[in-house]
């Protein structure tokens, strides 16, 4: 019984001191850049000292994100959304009552250590209820999915497809993306 409470008690520290560790601030870009490729903050041209024009961010739209290092930065774009994707072969199907929704995004590596993660873990689609959902493995016939990890050098981008799994339903309304896995304090986020 006391190892049973003390696994549990470790188990807890150990959750509670990964939720500290945490951001603290999470900051969410709903701008798209309309000018050159941001050094800094979403919206802000490199070199410039007024902000780059910019509206709200939709398909099609580019996002300047900054990781949670320093030289960690990617221009992040979302292509294409298609709805009710199919499974890539007679294997890959959906759950009961859910149907795949698939969103391609390019990532350029704007930073100096370019950009090594994985795409799937950053991603999140939000239906207009509010209901949030990442994503799943699953490939299918919308186009070939990031690999895993996905490593971009500086300067350099990759195009790639990331899969939710939603209810029938569900209406997508917004798609976000933030770098280091998610874990970054600056989330891009485009109105679909």
């Amino acid at each position: 019984m006391r190892r049973t409470a003390a696994l549990l008690l470790t188990a807890a520290l150990v959750t509670l001191g990964a939720t500290a560790c945490g951001p603290t601030d999470s900051s969410v870009s709903t701008t798209a850049k309309t000018t050159a490729p941001a050094a800094g903050a979403a919206g802000t041209a490199k070199g410039s000292a007024a902000p780059a024009k910019s509206s709200a961010a939709k398909l099609g739209d580019t996002i300047g994100l900054k990781g949670t290092e320093a030289g960690n930065t990617a221009d992040v774009t979302v292509v294409k959304l298609t709805d009710n994707a199919e499974g890539a072969d007679e294997f890959t199907k959906p759950a009961d009552g859910k149907r795949f929704v698939a969103v391609q995004f390019r990532i350029k590596a704007t930073g100096a250590k370019g950009y090594n993660d994985a795409p799937q873990n950053s991603a999140k689609l939000i239906d207009a209820q509010g209901q949030a959902y990442g994503a799943t493995v699953a490939d299918t016939k919308a186009g070939p999915a990031f690999q895993v990890p996905a490593a971009i050098a500086s300067g350099e981008s990759a195009l790639g497809f990331v899969t939710f799994e939603v209810p029938a339903d569900a209406k997508p309304s917004k798609v976000q993306f933030a770098l280091d896995s998610g874990f970054a304090q600056q989330t891009g986020q485009w109105t679909l």
